[in-house]
């Protein structure tokens, strides 16, 4: 996909070099970097991303992003980015790199102090017995159309989720039953997922 295209939706404060350029592949981890990436620098809570931005450059990275305050874009053969902020502009990137997969499936979030885990999985099982071929993002497993994929996270990076709702949309799932962290909300793992149903758990 074009950087221009990735970029639609996302406040860009600086551009050095050309946004048409292709990209092959999304990371905000350095080590998974290859030949035409596009790197998003974030601020972690053990690493600022912003001091791996040259080993995501020497891996082959064409564009790189980052957070307006916290690097120098040098004049060199990548193209960078600047943003106001880089968590964001992950998910925002992340959904436009997948093609908006959230708004392609009935995406049903549940957020709250307890019974997430529990309400995805009923809400899962019953409309997958109703004959519904559908998803599952939660705590303990993430399901596309009855397969089992192992977790992680409550809520996946942005880049992971976003990736897991295309692999539902390529599958044929209408339906997407999702835990929602507060932890998530608050990193913007979710930002620019269209839900059509928010359930709040106690």
């Amino acid at each position: 996909m074009i950087l221009e295209k990735i970029l639609k939706s996302i406040e860009c404060t600086a551009v050095s070099g050309s946004t048409d350029v292709e990209i092959g592949s999304l990371t905000f981890d350095s080590r998974t970097c290859t030949a035409g990436s596009l790197f998003i620098a974030v601020c972690g809570t053990e690493a600022d991303g912003h001091r791996f931005i040259g080993k995501a450059v020497e891996a082959g990275a064409s564009a790189v992003i980052y957070q307006e305050g916290c690097f120098t874009a040098p004049d060199n053969a990548a193209t960078y980015v600047g943003v106001k902020d880089s968590r964001l502009a992950l998910a925002l990137a992340a959904d436009n790199f997948y093609d908006h997969p959230s708004g392609k499936l009935n995406l049903v979030g549940i957020t709250g102090t307890n019974g997430k885990t529990t309400t995805v999985t009923l809400l899962y099982n019953l409309f997958t017995n109703m004959g519904w071929s559908c998803g599952l993002i939660s705590t303990i497993a993430n399901y596309v159309d009855g397969v089992k994929i192992p977790t992680e996270h409550t809520t996946p990076d942005p880049v992971s989720l976003n990736r897991l709702l295309a692999r539902m949309v390529s599958k044929g799932c209408s339906y997407c039953f999702m835990e929602v962290s507060s932890h998530s909300i608050d990193q913007e793992r979710i930002a620019g997922l269209e839900f059509k149903v928010a359930i709040f758990s106690n």
